[in-house]
């Protein structure tokens, strides 16, 4: 299989690692890059000694696009800053390739539209890199809101909040695509995994109002914390929802809460622990996902993106359905910049 990758930063590397360990010699790679970075990377995003990346990989390196995409790549990793992966995943398109797109899809919805109706009409494959749908945690999570195992759902509750400088440690937290405006940065665009999964578990909330703001000492020109109200009005009820993102918290939190007449759910995607109780606080399941580990879920993903192309199987997360978080991030945006509830039509 012959892959291109736009992007070999710690998330490229990642899939990059992952599609070798599937592959082996069967893959071959080339790469679309810009800063030249060698740096071979390691799953804990330290740097490993005395490697290259380029030479490792034995990566075939385009320094123009249009030359590497004549290459004529199976699939291309739109792993690069978000703000360039509209453009990115349009030529690969027209070119015929099939995408994966890492989160999230863009940082506007410009051309957005454009790029869904190429990849319709090639029927290519366009996965997004939602790794949580493989986590172990949230799709149990899922099985349980479907089955109504909460009873009526009151209230949900999401945060995530990490220490931006210590995401990368490889690299000035101040060049990342995180810190920075013009590469569509962001606490709220960066951290748009929760937003997939509200909608992924309760359907595209109807509204949201979201305050915050650039609150900390960072050297960054974007918002570092947010915090949203969303009304949901979907398939399980009419409910709030409330998400807090920052880029400050020491040590990291990432969790999310269900709270239903008929019991709660707990999920600690940190600790990968999921705890739930039932309508007289009785414990009912403490699930720690023995033998999982963080990487399983991108190996999944991996084997989920082969399965797509080889087998036509649909893809867990498609492009419409990227599209959907990139709303919610946007409308939430919308909402921080004017300090007004902004409403979203079109549901799910």
């Amino acid at each position: 299989m012959r892959v291109l990758f736009c992007g070999l930063g710690g998330i490229g590397q990642r899939h990059l690692r992952n599609l070798r360990t599937l592959l082996g010699d069967r893959l071959e790679v080339h790469a679309f890059r810009v800063r030249r970075n060698r740096d071979r990377l390691l799953d804990n995003l330290t740097v490993a000694d005395g490697a290259d990346v380029e030479s490792d990989f034995a990566i075939a390196v385009h320094d123009d696009l249009r030359t590497a995409l004549s290459a004529k790549p199976d699939v291309v990793f739109v792993c690069n800053p978000s703000s360039l992966h509209v453009s990115i995943a349009m030529a690969a398109a027209e070119a015929g390739s099939h995408l994966f797109i890492e989160k999230p899809v863009s940082h506007d919805m410009d051309r957005v539209s454009d790029l869904l109706s190429i990849v319709r009409q090639k029927r290519l494959v366009c996965l997004v890199g939602y790794n949580f749908r493989f986590h172990p945690g949230p799709i149990r999570l899922k099985e349980m809101v479907d089955a109504g195992a909460f009873g009526r759902i009151i209230g949900v509750q999401a945060e995530i909040g990490e220490y931006l400088p210590n995401w990368h440690r490889y690299e000035d937290y101040r060049q990342m695509y995180a810190a920075r405006q013009d590469l569509g940065g962001g606490v709220i665009l960066s951290q748009i995994h929760e937003m997939d999964l509200i909608c992924w578990l309760f359907g595209l909330p109807k509204r949201i109002l979201c305050m915050g703001g650039h609150l900390s000492g960072l050297d960054v020109d974007v918002e570092d914390s947010a915090s949203s109200l969303m009304q949901s009005d979907g398939p399980h009820g009419r409910f709030p929802i409330v998400l807090h993102q920052d880029f400050v918290q020491r040590p990291p939190v990432r969790t999310f809460k269900v709270v239903g007449d008929a019991g709660i759910a707990r999920l600690d995607l940190i600790a990968n622990r999921l705890l739930t109780y039932g309508a007289e606080g009785e414990a009912v399941m403490d699930d720690a996902f023995p033998g999982f580990g963080r990487n399983d879920m991108f190996m999944d993903q991996a084997r989920h993106l082969l399965d797509c192309i080889r087998l036509g199987t649909p893809p867990k997360v498609d492009l419409p359905t990227g599209i959907l978080s990139l709303r919610l991030a946007l409308a939430a945006k919308e909402s921080l910049g004017s300090g007004k509830t902004v409403e979203l039509r079109g549901g799910d």
